[in-house]
This record gives structure tokens, C-alpha cells and sequence, in this order.
């Protein structure tokens, strides 16, 4: 079966006029993309799993996207090792109510998924009855993988900058700039920016600190100056240097 055939007959077998059928990819590598309503997500794996003519026996992966303001996508990928085609199915929750239903009953598989996106997201799966940390240590806060979430390597580490308009690829020089919603490194932490340090940034305690300037190495001799160094001897001086 094609992959469109595929997106379609799971329509037919949810029957819901919010699911929407449609292709990734192209050739060798088109998948099959249904979108479902949060309310049927669990049919819809269901379905996938139960259809002979779908026959998607294998659980690959479950995850989320942030889409900010729109929610998250909850998204899964099954696969059929009898008839070797995929289904990519979505579903969009809420930001302020992130929830859907937990799919374990019908792929045991997804438990370790659901946990991972529960703590990186923060979406609850209805009926999970062990989301507990998996990946982070117990006593860590908020879910990283959120797009407001601030990036502690993005505060400690000079961010490369970008081009100013006009600027053409070839040349010209960067100016340095923070990743949106990232604060100055003043603000944000517990160690605030050296006093007096150079740099841009907004803020009672300054920006990025400048760069220290460079020391010479206390390990190589100086070079003499030119008063210092002996004088050359003339032609002739010396043994074997005269003329006959």
C-alpha cells in the first residue's frame, strides 16, 4: 500500500472529520502523516495496530514539538514489519492544559517515551501511572526541551553573532548578539558580570565581559634590543677572514 493509502484507510477506520491525512518525504522515504484530535489519539494507534490492511505492530518512537503559543505536538511513529510501511501520527494539545491520553496499554513500549516527554515537556499522558524522572536528577526544574527554557551554555558562552543587513556573505565583520529570549549573563545565574568589564548587554550589571588581553609568556627569553647586541665584525677580522 502507497503512503497516501495508508493515511487514508486510517481516516476511514477513526471515521472523524477532524483527522487529516497526508505524505512526508518523498519516494523511498514518503511516510504516511495523520493529524488527529487529542480526543482520539488512542484510537488512532489502536486502529493502526489492529487493521490488517495496516498492520503496524512495531513502536518505534514518541515525542513532542514545541509550536509556542499554538501547544505542542505530541507525535508518534509506527511501523509494520508485515506489510513495511510507517505512520507518523500527531495530535496538538494545549499549552496551558498540555494533556492527552497515554498509549501504554496498547504499545507497552511507549512508557519510556511518554516519561522522557513528560519530563522534557511537561505533557502529562492520562493514565501512565509512572511518569517519573527518567533522564534528569530528581531535584531539577522546568523541562528543557520548552522553548522558553533559557539554555545554561547559551548564557556562559559567547553566542557567534550574525551579519547586519546588508552585510555580504564574503566579508565584513560580525557583531556580537544574544539568542531571543536568552538575558545577559549579569542577569541571569549566580554570578554576576565583573565590575568594570567590558562588553554589551542590557542591565543593571553589564553585558558579555570583554576578552582579558593577552599576556606575553613568562617562559621565553626576551629578544635584545638593537643597542644590546654585539657588533658585527668587519671583513677580514678575524681568523681565515683577511685578504692576500
Amino acid at each position: 500500500m502507497e503512503a497516501e493509502g495508508v493515511g487514508r484507510r486510517l481516516v476511514e477506520l477513526v471515521a472523524d472529520e477532524a483527522a487529516v491525512a497526508g505524505v512526508s518525504g518523498g519516494q523511498a522515504y514518503a511516510r504516511a502523516t495523520v493529524d488527529m484530535p487529542p480526543a482520539r489519539w488512542r484510537d488512532a494507534l489502536r486502529a493502526a495496530r489492529d487493521d490488517a490492511d495496516l498492520a503496524c505492530d512495531f513502536f518505534d518512537w514518541l515525542s513532542a514539538v514545541d509550536e509556542l503559543d499554538a501547544g505542542f505536538d505530541v507525535v508518534a511513529h509506527l511501523w509494520s514489519t508485515t506489510h513495511r510501511h510507517g505512520i507518523l501520527l500527531r495530535t496538538r494539545v494545549p499549552r496551558e492544559a498540555a494533556e492527552v491520553a497515554s498509549v501504554v496499554d496498547v504499545y507497552p513500549g511507549a512508557a519510556w517515551h511518554e516519561r522522557e516527554t513528560h519530563e522534557m515537556f511537561g505533557i502529562a499522558f492520562a493514565g501512565h501511572e509512572g511518569l517519573r524522572p527518567l533522564l534528569l536528577p530528581p531535584q531539577f526544574e522546568g523541562h528543557p526541551l520548552r522553548k522558553e527554557f533559557v539554555l545554561a551554555s547559551r548564557v556562559a558562552k559567547p553566542w557567534p553573532g550574525a551579519k547586519e543587513p546588508g552585510e555580504s556573505v564574503a566579508g565584513g565583520g560580525r557583531r556580537a548578539v544574544r539568542p531571543p529570549g536568552v538575558p545577559a549573563p549579569g542577569e541571569w545565574g549566580s554570578t554576576p558580570t565583573p565590575a568594570g568589564a567590558g562588553g554589551v548587554g542590557e542591565g543593571p550589571r553589564g553585558g558579555t565581559p570583554a576578552r582579558p588581553a593577552r599576556r606575553p609568556p613568562t617562559d621565553r627569553p626576551q629578544r635584545p634590543t638593537p643597542g644590546d647586541r654585539p657588533p658585527r665584525s668587519a671583513p677580514g677580522d678575524g681568523d681565515g677572514g683577511g685578504t692576500v
